[in-house]
């Protein structure tokens, strides 16, 4: 998890290089700083050392008791990293759903209130319908 955490922050650090960059050019060019892009930028550097610091810890706690892990090792091979990831359903319409409903919610914001209301009321069956896909029916557990 190291590197992950080095290049959350190299690539930070570069947006704080392009946002004083961007800063100085809309100066030059305009006569005043555009805010929006340069905020957004700085906003973006402390996303990303928030996710890399957090990564970085990650991996120095991990690395306290379980030793380095493969990736990590040059000696390390493929097959240690390997077992079980989780389960992930191969046949489930329910995330096609719920993202419908949320873009039916995010049109509403555009169009009327009301529509929000009941894509935030779709959002909600959609999710406990996949979340409690597996407890009944053919593929009960």
């Amino acid at each position: 998890m190291k590197m992950q955490a080095y290049l959350f922050m190299g690539v930070s650090t570069f947006f704080g290089l392009v946002a004083a960059v961007y800063a100085y050019w809309s100066w030059m060019a305009e006569g005043y700083v555009e805010w929006t892009g340069t905020v957004a930028l700085v906003v973006s550097i402390g996303f990303g050392w928030m996710v890399g610091f957090w990564l970085w810890q990650s991996a120095r706690r991990s690395e306290r008791y379980h030793g380095l892990p493969p990736e990590e090792r040059l000696d390390g091979e493929i097959a240690e990293n390997s077992g079980e990831y989780g389960f992930f359903s191969p046949h489930s319409w329910w995330p096609l759903f719920v993202a419908l409903s949320v873009a039916f919610m995010a049109v509403g914001v555009t169009i009327g209130w009301w529509m929000v209301f009941i894509g935030a009321f779709a959002v909600i069956l959609t999710a406990i319908g996949w979340v409690f896909e597996y407890y009944r029916g053919e593929f009960q557990h």
